[in-house]
């Protein structure tokens, strides 16, 4: 089964954001944790629709330490 990956673009059409947020939301661990592809990032379609479904609530902890 293939799984559908959305850009940084996509991502922030759908939230209805700017693609520099939603680099900021990844960043800080607020939003399902991208795929890495070389040096570009993507994100599952069907994890991004869960997560916004259930209320857009911070997923994980960010690796650096979290938000100050």
């Amino acid at each position: 089964m293939q799984q559908q990956l959305m850009n940084v673009s996509q991502v922030a059409e759908l939230l209805g954001v700017s693609a520099k947020h939603v680099g900021r939301l990844s960043e800080a661990g607020g939003m399902p944790r991208p795929v890495r592809l070389g040096r570009s990032k993507r994100w599952r379609m069907a994890e991004v629709q869960n997560w916004i479904q259930n209320g857009c609530q911070k997923v994980q902890p960010s690796k650096r330490g979290g938000v100050k």
